[in-house]
């Protein structure tokens, strides 16, 4: 199906789009099993799981390694300091520097979603076959760092294209 005006966006084929619903999806199944059980957001597992891999992070290193925005993790931050699933302490090599780690009663929170959350991948992914899993790895891996280098492009703005010893790369 065409849209129906020049310049208008056929979601069903527009990538970002899909991304997001697909994202949006696997996010809310997994959602169900963790909100009911323990209270918690989306927001909030993702901060909890990626401090679960990375420990010591702070909030803000939280948000750029997850792409959320800084409020929601401040948030989700603050509600899970409350409920006693992190701990704050200042970084012993910067006393500015304040770092987040999983508490216990984080922890078995955690032990208790990440089996639910790889079920459902597995799941998911039994969908596809060897050669596709490898082929959809290595096209989410490309898509990833072409989305990076394009948000990096765009924050540096069009007088960076223009400046002594910058060369754009083909297709940006």
């Amino acid at each position: 199906m065409k849209p129906p005006h020049p310049g208008t966006i056929d979601l069903d084929r527009f990538l970002p789009y899909r991304l997001s619903v697909l994202s949006n999806l696997v996010s809310s199944a997994i959602a169900d099993a963790y909100q009911q059980r323990f209270g918690l957001s989306i927001p909030e597992w993702r901060v909890l799981a990626v401090l679960a891999r990375f420990p010591g992070l702070s909030a803000a290193e939280v948000a750029e390694r997850t792409r959320m925005d800084a409020v929601a993790v401040s948030r989700a931050v603050a509600r899970l300091l409350a409920a006693g699933r992190l701990r704050r302490t200042t970084s012993r090599d910067d006393r500015r520097r304040s770092v987040l780690t999983v508490s216990a009663a984080g922890a078995a929170v955690y032990r208790e979603v990440a089996p639910i959350a790889l079920g459902y991948e597995r799941d998911l992914l039994a969908s596809l076959g060897p050669d596709e899993r490898t082929a959809l790895d290595r096209v989410l891996g490309a898509l990833t760092a072409r989305a990076q280098a394009l948000a990096e492009s765009a924050h540096e703005g069009p007088a960076a294209s223009s400046r002594p010893g910058r060369r754009r790369r083909a297709g940006s």
